[in-house]
């Protein structure tokens, strides 16, 4: 699959991210805190099964207090998984957008991942990886409307519908500081390869991970809204955060990669 070369000058500690922002890599996966001016703060994804412990144990060095809430980019399971565990001890809310609901309820399951797409090892385990249904219960709202929204929990940050990977998939974003948290719309590692990646691959961009992305033309669609924010620095759900005034242009360049059909089908995957 094609990529795009990243400068190792160009990467972030995932602890000085942007101002008020940092991000802790549990395994292959991210998951971020965002700090607000009235000391709030607000977690953006909560990770792989059985890791609400590690999550607030990270969040205890830098607040003792708790959220005011948890948003999500997705739902699929290393986004999730942690999240009603981490609400009821933290007696706070989940929110995610409505095309993500019937998969956060318990009523569906995403489709099958395609483990014929390619990419390496994680794409021949992806069969195993649980696809739900995730039950949040009474601790799930969800974001209003399409396009671009806003949350009074997430103060002077843009919600952006994303659509690909998932459904309901969503980015944020800071116009201040052009600073993107961009989930799973592209990544900043090898897809098929998160494990080994997270210690030892230069940055790359690259296409959402083709074997659970369920909409490749609207992925594409996704990263091209993405690359017109000009956005300075980006922090993706797998890979490390990136800052640099090049960074729009390769965004671009990845958008030319969707057209260029380096995936085994230029549509869908899953």
């Amino acid at each position: 699959m094609n990529c795009i070369s990243i400068p190792d000058s160009e990467v972030v500690p995932m602890d000085e991210i942007a101002a008020g922002v940092r991000g802790l890599r549990i395994a292959f996966v991210n998951v971020f805190a965002i700090m607000h001016p009235d000391r709030s703060w607000t977690l953006i994804d909560a990770g792989l099964p059985f890791t609400a412990s590690a999550i607030q144990n990270w969040t205890k060095k830098f607040n003792e207090t708790p959220p005011n809430s948890i948003l999500l980019t997705h739902g699929h399971f290393d986004h999730a998984s942690a999240a009603r565990d981490l609400a009821d001890a933290w007696n706070l809310l989940i929110y995610a957008h409505p095309l993500e609901a019937p998969y956060l309820k318990g009523q569906k399951e995403y489709p099958a991942p395609n483990f014929a797409a390619g990419g390496g090892a994680m794409s021949l385990l992806s069969p195993l990886y649980p696809r739900g249904p995730v039950d949040l219960g009474n601790r799930l709202r969800l974001f209003s409307g399409e396009g671009i929204s806003t949350l009074a929990e997430l103060p002077g940050w843009e919600i952006l519908h994303t659509p690909g990977h998932t459904p309901g998939h969503v980015s944020f974003f800071r116009s201040r500081d052009r600073c993107l948290i961009a989930g799973d719309a592209f990544c900043t590692t090898k897809p098929g390869s998160f494990f080994e990646a997270a210690i030892t691959q230069p940055p790359e961009l690259h296409e959402p991970p083709a074997y659970f992305t369920s909409d490749r033309e609207a992925a594409r669609k996704s990263v091209q809204l993405l690359s017109e924010l000009n956005a300075m620095v980006v922090a993706p759900g797998h890979g490390q955060p990136l800052r640099g005034a090049s960074l729009p242009i390769k965004l671009r360049q990845l958008v030319r990669c969707f057209d260029e059909g380096s995936g085994p089908d230029k549509k869908k995957t899953a």
